[in-house]
This record gives structure tokens, C-alpha cells and sequence, in this order.
């Protein structure tokens, strides 16, 4: 498991009954977490005292409870390459807030890649949300392709990275559906060095286009290889999708990418620290290429 345990602006505080506490930056929340199926004792005081509550409905989906939490607020988190990044925080929809803290670990790993090739470094970053892949790759000095459906991450993504001081990075952003753009790079013969990619269980595009993961990720991941330079350095995939065990991941990658550039691959699910217990909370999986 590959554990995201060096953010000190976030934290796991507790997780019982379906539920997890969590701290963010100077802010707690409790979020429902479908992983949570044990029912311990709330000893945490936060539990009393949190500043929103997302409550999940019975007929499907849910809505907030607000305490004493502002409409926005910021977190930091320090690279291991040295470079801070910010970004602004809000509730949302679905019990989102903006960031999902257990990404730091493929941060941390891509942005290492990135520094130490010593070269330009060409990014591709699909499904990219509000674009925590996107600033660490940037911040390591890669140029970035940043593609989403929704325009709304889109524009939260600008932000985070005028946030993180990278308004001038070289990062196109991009409101387009992820598989109709990857075809038309590949017929204008672009090429990446890096790929990353985030894709929902299902969604749909700008113009109504369905994704369904199970039928569309393995002809997705296929043109994707087709787009790596002759020297690619990495392809990362994350899935949050029950069921889709990380050696699934594996498997399409070792098809799709090893098989025609070599290297190694490796997946395993991610991770976060629940306070001082030494228990670690799973967050779905990501499968890493790597060319080296």
C-alpha cells in the first residue's frame, strides 16, 4: 500500500460507524466513507465539535450540516521535492471538498520522476479534476496538458495553481471530453512524456458522452500509450471503483504500456493514517508505470 502520510495540513482524526473525522487545515468535517464498517466508540472529541457534517440520505445522495465553516478556505502540502503547493478548499456536492489528500503519494512520486530526468517533460493529465496532479508535475517543471469535462474544476484548477504560484507555469487547460481529445492528438501526431489519468466509475461529457470505466478504460489506456514519447517516463492511473482490484490496473498497464516500452510497473492501493492508531484507511488504488 502506498500511504500518504506526509501532509501536515490534513489528517484522518477517527473513523467509525460509516463515517470518517477528519482535519483540515484548521477545520474538522465528518464524511461518509462506504470502507468505515466498523462500529467503534466516538472517543474523539471532534466528533462533538465538528465544524460540517455531511450526512448521507437513505434515497441516495445527501447534503451538509454547517457548524462554523467558511464558503473557502486553503491547505498546503510540502513535496518531497521541496515545493509547497496551496489549495482552496470548499464543500461541494457529493461530500466533496476539492482534494483528495491520499493523491499526495502519487504527487510526491511523479514530481520526483519529473525532477530528476533533468529535461523537458511533457505531461498529460485526463479527468484531471482540480488539478493536484497538475500543479505537482508543474511545480517540478513539466508542461502540462490539463483535460476536464466540467468546466467548473477547470477554473478551480487555474486557481489552485495561481494559489501555488504557478499562473505562468506552461499548463494548457483544457474543458474537453478526455477520450475524444486523446484521438485527436493522435491524429495531430502529439506526444507525451508523462500520462496521468483519474477516471470516474461513470460520467458524462461537455456535449452528453456516457463513460462507463469497465467497457471504456481498456481502449482509453490503449490510445494513450500510443501517445508516449520515445522517451516516456511514466503512466499513472487511479481508480476509486469498487471492485477493480490494483492488479487489474496492473494487468492493463502491462498489456497496454510494458509490453511495448519495457520498464516495470507496480499497484497497490492508497492509503491514509487514522490518527495515532497505526490503522491505515483504504482510498482506492492506483497502478504506476515507470520507464526506469
Amino acid at each position: 500500500m502506498w500511504i500518504a502520510d506526509r501532509w501536515n495540513d490534513y489528517r484522518v482524526l477517527d473513523t467509525s460507524a460509516g463515517e470518517k473525522l477528519e482535519r483540515w487545515g484548521d477545520y474538522t468535517l465528518i464524511r461518509p466513507d462506504p470502507q468505515v464498517i466498523w462500529d467503534t466508540p466516538k472517543d474523539h472529541r471532534g466528533w462533538r465539535h465538528p465544524n460540517a457534517h455531511y450526512h448521507r440520505s437513505s434515497a441516495g445522495g445527501g447534503s451538509w450540516e454547517f457548524f462554523d465553516l467558511p464558503e473557502q478556505w486553503q491547505i498546503g502540502y510540502r513535496l518531497v521535492t521541496g515545493k509547497t503547493l496551496t489549495f482552496g478548499l470548499k464543500p461541494f456536492s457529493f461530500k466533496h471538498t476539492g482534494l483528495f489528500p491520499e493523491q499526495a503519494a502519487n504527487w510526491d512520486w511523479m514530481s520526483g520522476l519529473i525532477e530528476k530526468a533533468g529535461r523537458p517533460v511533457k505531461v498529460l493529465n485526463l479527468f484531471a479534476y482540480t488539478g493536484g496532479a497538475t500543479v505537482a508535475a508543474a511545480s517540478a517543471g513539466a508542461s502540462v496538458a490539463h483535460v476536464d469535462a466540467a468546466k467548473g474544476m477547470v477554473n478551480w484548477a487555474r486557481e489552485n495553481a495561481a494559489l501555488s504560484g504557478l499562473e505562468d507555469a506552461p499548463i494548457r487547460w483544457l474543458v474537453d471530453d478526455c477520450m475524444k481529445f486523446v484521438e485527436r492528438e493522435l491524429r495531430r501526431g502529439n506526444t507525451y512524456d508523462g500520462i496521468i489519468m483519474d477516471p470516474p466509475s461513470y460520467g458524462r461529457g461537455p456535449k452528453g458522452e456516457i463513460w462507463k470505466i469497465e467497457t471504456a478504460i481498456h481502449p482509453l489506456v490503449e490510445n494513450c500509450a500510443k501517445l508516449l514519447s520515445d522517451e516516456p517516463l511514466f503512466f499513472l492511473i487511479n481508480s476509486y471503483t469498487t471492485g477493480l482490484a490494483p492488479s487489474v490496473l496492473k494487468y492493463l498497464l502491462d498489456l497496454c504500456v510494458t509490453k511495448t516500452y519495457g520498464g516495470s510497473c507496480r499497484a497497490e492501493e492508497l492509503g491514509l493514517p487514522v490518527g495515532d492508531t497505526g490503522l491505515i484507511l483504504p482510498c482506492g488504488a492506483s497502478g504506476r508505470w515507470q520507464k526506469s
